[in-house]
């Protein structure tokens, strides 16, 4: 199967290093909240990638819940396939595609555990269902049939028949600190702008890529 044929231009915008905000969260805020405006479908969407120790890497799509000084913050079961590796090698990477408005962000850092009481905060403003899902679900580990995932998630109900609904100790936030942003803006003839911001001692280093 040949898809060369699927091409197109991107004219949309440009990006310029001497306009970008000094700092690459201000930059970031100011690109999602374009994506929203836009009303584009799940902005927050972001492909994570991580890796085993010894290098073999798995990425997914997973949302973003906040976005701060500190860094990106989403929230997983602990015991997932991204959650092992994270405890094993906590060096990561996030991907933003904004195809409709020809952007993609992507981010390299490291990831620690939110605080108990931030991810437990959270938990509480997931609809009832979302909330007994994570009490259902030993997330990618294997399972014989639909049937054993509804069963769970019907004794959970049973079991937290209310709104109270505690965190399983087994679910949590991460939140990656960034050591490098690159801003990507698609432009004619395949010349994109890229524009990278990298982590150094008192600020971050601002600098053009090549596309």
């Amino acid at each position: 199967m040949s898809i060369a044929h699927l091409r197109r231009e991107y004219a949309r915008a440009r990006l310029d290093e001497r306009d970008v905000a000094p700092d690459p969260l201000v930059q970031f805020q100011q690109w999602f909240d374009d994506a929203r405006r836009a009303e584009l479908p799940e902005p927050n969407a972001m492909t994570l990638a991580t890796a085993t120790p010894d290098g073999v890497p798995s990425a997914r799509v997973v949302l973003l819940k906040a976005a701060d000084p500190r860094g990106f913050t989403f929230f997983t079961d602990y015991r997932s396939q991204k959650g092992r590796e994270l405890e094993a090698n906590p060096r990561a990477a996030l991907v933003f595609y904004w195809g409709e408005l020809e952007r993609q962000v992507r981010i390299t850092g490291t990831v620690s555990r939110l605080p108990r009481e931030e991810s437990e905060a959270y938990f509480r403003t997931r609809p009832r269902e979302s909330r007994l899902g994570a009490w259902s679900s030993h997330q990618s580990a294997s399972l014989p049939d639909r049937d054993t995932l509804e069963a769970r998630f019907r004794e959970a109900s049973a079991r937290y028949p209310g709104d109270e609904v505690p965190t399983p100790p087994y679910w949590g936030g991460y939140i990656l600190r960034p050591d490098t942003l690159e801003f990507w803006q698609g432009r004619e003839g395949r010349l994109h702008d890229r524009v990278r911001y990298r982590r150094e001692a008192g600020g971050w280093r601002i600098e053009r890529l090549s596309p």
